[in-house]
């Protein structure tokens, strides 16, 4: 940032106008760059001119850039001018989605089969623009910034590979922050919650194997597709029977397939389907229930299945000090009648999970709607778009965050919040 920094941000960096006034000086370039990248969207492990669009912005900015981590993401280093101090780490991914856009909008993506439909244009154009603000003031903190820019968020374990490739050590995180944005709360306001976020993603395949033959003779085959639907009918008594009510999971088969004609009774079934938890004794217990259950209908009526799982995301759960840590800074930067505590975790999936398994941290909500949330477009559709008014305050908030991590550590763990 090349603006000298105005009289409240040199008063006190740590307060809201200070991080609002370097916000809004920021905007403008960030609004643009967001757009720049809706354009230009790349899908998982492909995200080359997004990456290099980042490291330009981190470099000019003056922080260390690291690149090609976990294959097309990277990594930026800032270091506050005073000595000692702690590490926060905050992270956006940078990849987008196998869909083709609707909008029409002037900066719609301009490749055909591959859209921004999830907000990581936003999230990436956010962390740039605290990149650059917390540059702005590296010589009023102590302590060490990392940016982390991952790939394949969508499916492609980026956050995991991420962690492999050290982005928490030397020196080690104390915290991480990010944010997502979130078409059910007003543009510009954050939604925390404490402990589960969102579920696991588990996937899994089921193989039934009979003895085809004539339709007109039952009798004298083993029909694999009765088997799979008997087995569909079984899964769900495990969330109804297995799963406290206290507790939440979701088993959806999305897909089933045999058969060949009306009058063939097939050889094999197949069946696919999505698991959903938030805790990982529920996770597993579930996904040894999908084995048990499919194997043992399959025998009970003569047939034979082949269960195969899928490890997906594990379920994303924040730690309450760091989610107490973000919902401060939230209230002390836009106020109050901003902030909300989110009554129910999403069951949609997030491999910043993986981030939360090694050190504590949050993620929060950003909204995005632009006006009456039942006709906002959701998350994962052709028409939906970043809503850029949901910049600034994204940049504040997290920013604010980082700040109070290296000044105050995380709030007393004994505590309840």
């Amino acid at each position: 940032m090349t603006e000298p920094l105005n009289a409240a941000a040199a008063a006190d960096p740590l307060a809201g106008p200070a991080l609002a006034a370097l916000a809004a000086s920021l905007a403008p370039e960030i609004t643009a760059l967001r757009r720049d990248l809706h354009a230009h969207p790349e899908i998982r492990y492909q995200e080359e001119r997004t990456g290099e669009a980042v490291a330009r912005q981190l470099a000019a900015a003056g922080l260390e850039v690291r690149r090609g981590l976990a294959q097309t993401g990277l990594l930026g280093v800032l270091h506050g001018a005073r000595p000692g101090g702690r590490c926060v780490a905050l992270r956006a991914d940078l990849d987008a989605l196998p869909i083709t856009e609707e909008t029409g909008l002037p900066y719609a993506s301009t490749r055909p089969g591959a859209m921004h439909a999830c907000g990581h244009d936003g999230h990436t154009a956010t962390l740039v623009g605290v990149a650059r603000l917390l540059a702005a003031l590296r010589d009023r903190f102590a302590g060490t910034v990392k940016f982390l820019f991952q790939p394949a968020e969508e499916g492609g374990h980026g956050g995991l590979r991420m962690c492999e490739a050290g982005v928490l050590a030397d020196p080690p995180v104390d915290a991480i922050f990010a944010l997502h944005s979130w078409p059910f709360l007003p543009a510009g306001s954050i939604g925390v919650r404490y402990g589960p976020m969102m579920a696991g993603t588990d996937t899994f395949a089921v193989d039934v194997i009979g003895q085809g033959g004539h339709a007109a003779y039952p009798h004298r085959c083993v029909d694999p597709i009765l088997i799979a639907c008997r087995i569909v009918d079984a899964l769900q008594s495990i969330v109804s029977r297995e799963v406290g009510p206290a507790d939440s999971a979701v088993i959806t088969v999305g897909k089933i397939a045999g058969g060949t004609a009306v009058n063939i009774i097939p050889n094999r079934a197949r069946l696919e389907g999505t698991l959903r938890s938030l805790r990982e004794p529920t996770r597993q217990a579930a996904l040894a229930s999908i084995r048990r259950i499919a194997e043992g209908v399959a025998t009970a009526h003569r047939g034979r299945a082949e269960v195969v799982v899928t490890p997906g995301y594990p379920p994303t759960v924040n730690h309450d000090a760091a989610t107490e840590l973000v919902r401060a800074a939230a209230v002390a930067t836009v106020g109050p009648e901003r902030v909300s505590v989110l009554d129910e975790p999403s069951m949609g999936g997030e491999d910043f999970a993986y981030y939360l398994e090694r050190v504590p941290g949050c993620m929060f909500r950003l909204g995005v709607a632009r006006g009456p949330i039942d006709h906002e477009p959701t998350l994962h559709t052709t028409r939906f778009d970043f809503n850029d008014a949901a910049l600034e305050p994204g940049m504040r908030v997290l920013a604010a965050s980082a700040l109070r991590m290296l000044a105050d550590g995380l709030p007393d763990p004994k505590k309840k919040f």
